[in-house]
């Protein structure tokens, strides 16, 4: 009988469902997947999730539970295993797209992406999951309410001018539309002193707001942001992927002398996380001698503003990473000049 070194749940994770396939590498490194099943994205399927995987598996290896982040949907499934007493692997979904390219398959289905994230986990050594702090899941919530009603407060002022400037505006509707925009600002205001209040009453998670929002350009809503959205930094390991998380990694085909793709931004990640940067680049730029000097050097050599824009999102990124792991305050000083010049198409 074979001796088996690690078994793997490959989880593809949906807002209603779990595609679930089981796979499992022996001592002579041969990896096999094996069963496949489908469950509700429900505490009842979790349950029975269980119960599956603990009668198609062996008592004498581990078992890792392996799953993209996938926006909220994964994160019932990763608490409910974590209590009780799974071995849980959440990984950034731009990993699992780069493996799937690596192997020999034609159509993508739920199916083989579960297969993929069943061999991934057996090819890889995968870190167990922890929880977040809460502070992080709250802090992600009030701004990601605060952003709905930014957006709806825009649709209404731009209802109010349209209704001020009409020939047949009606005063009643004018009204009302003023009193939904007054009671948008007002729950606005509450969500800010509630993000205030958490980030006061966490030593820790202030002194590190103090940190990154000493780069110029970065106020204390993007450091929230930034830190909620990655549940500071827990996923990241490097530049390279806080990056591609944020979906400002740059996307080229080449092939040959025949196949050139104009390199762009992927824009596949998070897309909070990408938008929260966009101003800030732009004070920047204004405030800090370094980044204008990146900018007016990227922008003369393409002519194109909105790329040089872009690298020096990427490059404030990079620079919350940085400081947020190594604790210390920004040095215009000391920040270098140097940043990637790889031509980018919006």
């Amino acid at each position: 009988m074979k001796v088996l070194l690690k078994q793997t749940v490959g989880i593809d994770v949906a807002q209603n469902e779990l595609v679930v396939s089981l796979g499992r590498m022996d001592q002579q490194i041969s990896i096999e997947v094996y069963a496949y099943k489908v469950f509700p994205n429900t505490q009842k399927g979790f349950s029975s999730l269980v119960s599956w995987v603990n009668k198609q598996t062996l008592t004498n290896a581990e078992v890792r539970y392996v799953m993209e982040a996938t926006g909220v949907y994964h994160e019932s499934l990763a608490y409910y295993l974590c209590t009780n007493k799974k071995q849980v692997s959440i990984v950034l979904p731009n990993k699992i797209s780069n493996y799937v390219r690596t192997l020999d398959i034609k159509t993508i289905t739920d199916k083989s992406a579960s297969q993929a994230i069943a061999r991934f986990g057996l090819e890889r050594q995968l870190e167990v999951w922890q929880p977040p702090l809460k502070i992080f899941n709250d802090l992600r919530q009030l701004c990601r309410e605060r952003e709905q009603l930014v957006q709806e407060r825009t649709m209404l002022k731009n209802q109010l001018h349209a209704e001020r400037t009409s020939a047949t505006s009606s005063e009643k509707s004018i009204k009302r539309t003023k009193k939904r925009i007054a009671m948008i600002d007002k729950q606005e205001k509450e969500i800010m002193e509630e993000i205030a209040t958490l980030i006061k009453g966490d030593e820790a998670i202030a002194k590190k707001m103090k940190v990154i929002t000493s780069i110029r350009g970065i106020g204390n809503l993007t450091a929230v942001t930034i830190i909620a959205e990655t549940n500071g930094f827990e996923l990241i390991k490097n530049k390279r992927q806080l990056v591609s998380y944020a979906g400002l990694d740059v996307r080229e085909k080449t092939s040959g002398t025949s196949v050139k793709s104009k390199p762009r931004i992927s824009k596949r990640g998070n897309r909070n996380l990408r938008k929260v940067m966009h101003f800030p680049a732009l004070a920047a730029i204004r405030t800090d001698e370094n980044f204008r000097y990146i900018f007016l050097r990227l922008a003369s050599r393409h002519g194109i503003k909105m790329k040089a824009i872009v690298a020096i999102q990427r490059k404030l990124l990079e620079l919350t990473y940085i400081l947020w792991k190594s604790n210390t305050s920004y040095c215009p000083n000391y920040h270098s000049q140097s940043i990637t010049t790889e031509t980018i198409t919006m």
